[in-house]
């Protein structure tokens, strides 16, 4: 297999990647054929998955552009995957030009392209670090050096913490997150569940079997497990809720929107 450009060394590509499939799904050319392939298989039991994803995206937009309203210009996207058109530091930029970015991701895929990406831009930065380690990220210098964490900061974790395992435990993770975190902060968070596929249970397993079998494992959690991980702050209107009913920017009545981007939750909370 060629190995392009962009792919850094040291990293094995005949193994797929959720950064990549991630990056497929929304139509993006970061991808090998190993992570369509995975990909595709994932789309077997679940076809609206590429919607899923893209309502996720969406969502994020909104929120970021909810951030900057609210007055924050400080973001720290944990989990950020490769950046594909509309990522944050483009939606937070245009709305605020004076908005800062970090990016973390533990995915060397991720982390080379952002860099190539981020080139020229010293308002945004990119951090080689994991969620389950949240004391290397509030320390990790490229971060520290970018954002005042004093200040108040949008964290995001959109789509990341549904492949983290209870066993390593992502409440502790998020909760030492949160705290750190400053009066006036946002914690902006998606999530997969069961709860809204429009197909039975047992089919969309399928899907979290293929991700099982990369090695890495799609925990779907219910909504009152999600809530949890928004503890001690408070739930911005209208709370926790479907991506697509999360302040839509146009009214639009439910039989509009495709039925798969109603699958999972999205939600922004705010540290008083």
């Amino acid at each position: 297999m060629e190995r392009p450009a962009w792919a850094p060394q040291g990293i094995d590509i005949s193994v797929p990647s959720v950064s990549r499939m991630y990056d497929f799904y929304l139509g993006g050319s970061h991808n090998f054929e190993v992570d369509r392939e995975a990909a595709r298989k994932a789309m077997e039991f679940l076809p609206g998955l590429p919607k899923i994803m893209q309502a996720n995206r969406a969502f994020m937009r909104r929120a970021v552009r909810h951030a900057v309203d609210s007055g924050i210009d400080q973001f720290l996207d944990i989990g950020s995957g490769i950046p594909t058109f509309g990522n944050v530091h483009e939606v937070a930029q245009a709305a605020d030009p004076g908005a800062k970015v970090a990016y973390v991701d533990h995915d060397p895929v991720a982390v080379a392209h952002s860099q190539a990406v981020l080139e020229g831009n010293d308002r945004a930065v990119i951090a080689a670090a994991d969620l389950r380690r949240p004391k290397e990220i509030l320390a990790n210098p490229e971060i520290t050096g970018l954002l005042d964490l004093d200040r108040p900061v949008a964290l995001l974790l959109v789509a990341v913490l549904h492949f983290i395992e209870d066993a390593d435990e992502p409440y502790a993770a998020v909760a030492e997150l949160r705290e750190a975190l400053a009066p006036g902060s946002l914690i902006v968070l998606t999530h997969a569940s069961y709860e809204g596929i429009p197909l039975p249970q047992e089919e969309a397993t399928g899907t979290v079997g293929v991700y099982k079998n990369i090695r890495n494992p799609l925990i779907m959690r219910l909504r009152e497990e999600i809530g949890r991980f928004f503890e001690g702050y408070e739930m911005v209107e209208p709370g926790l809720v479907s991506m697509p009913e999360w302040r839509p920017e146009t009214p639009q009545s439910p039989e509009q929107e495709d039925p798969y981007a109603f699958s999972g939750f999205g939600g922004v909370g705010r540290k008083a």
